[in-house]
């Protein structure tokens, strides 16, 4: 299956006019035969792309003491201390532009009661409310395996997109990537690839190419 996606992938990016801005590699996905009015048949899920997206995600963690530390020396790309919780549940605006600049989020089990109240409506519409993180976890751990993690959504339609790399990535790398996004998929779906309507792979703004 990879030789496939791989000649799709090149097909995708030699038929996209060269942009002025780093395009990303993004998978169109077309469910059927599932009821996604159902809750339960809904694709929520992550995925570890074995070659990243071309950039790490950003991760901002709610932390304090030794685990603000140890998050910050992992690479977390913003620490956000317990009283900035209550300035952020007062400031909506600056709420949401939080929300749309980290990939993920994660938080220690002490402050998710408050990040509900203060930030839960705009964190959870967005699908970012945050990975708890037990007391004596490693934060580090957890900071690197969301770099690379892309998280899969369907909610309640049958066509969504998940972007997989960009388009300077090399073609093998970005086909392995797709490959773990569909192996992914069957193993969540009810009925595995019989769920899967067709699978196309594009540009940010190129022509679409059939996967499967």
């Amino acid at each position: 299956m990879k030789e496939n996606i791989e000649e799709a992938v090149k097909k995708a990016i030699s038929e996209a006019p060269p942009r002025g801005f780093k395009e990303s590699v993004d998978l169109a996905i077309n469910l059927h035969n599932i009821d996604l009015t159902q809750p339960g048949n809904r694709i929520d899920t992550e995925v570890i792309l074995p070659h990243g997206r071309g950039r790490p995600n950003r991760i901002a963690v709610f932390a304090a003491g030794d685990t603000a530390l140890k998050a910050k020396g992992a690479g977390a790309d913003y620490v956000i201390p317990p009283e900035e919780l209550k300035l952020l549940g007062e400031n909506r605006k600056n709420a949401r532009k939080l929300a749309d600049e980290y990939d993920f989020f994660i938080a220690e089990t002490q402050f998710m009661p408050v990040i509900g109240k203060t930030l839960g409506p705009i964190l959870g519409k967005r699908g970012k409310m945050p990975t708890p993180l037990p007391p004596n976890a490693d934060v580090a751990q957890m900071v690197t395996r969301l770099k690379n993690i892309v998280r899969i959504r369907s909610r309640d339609r049958p066509t969504f997109h998940i972007a997989v790399g960009r388009r300077d990535m090399d073609a093998r790398q970005l086909a392995e990537n797709i490959e773990s996004v569909i192996t992914k998929l069957e193993q969540t779906l009810k009925d595995g690839r019989h769920n899967l309507k067709s699978v196309y792979v594009k540009t940010t703004m190129g022509p679409a190419v059939r996967v499967i």
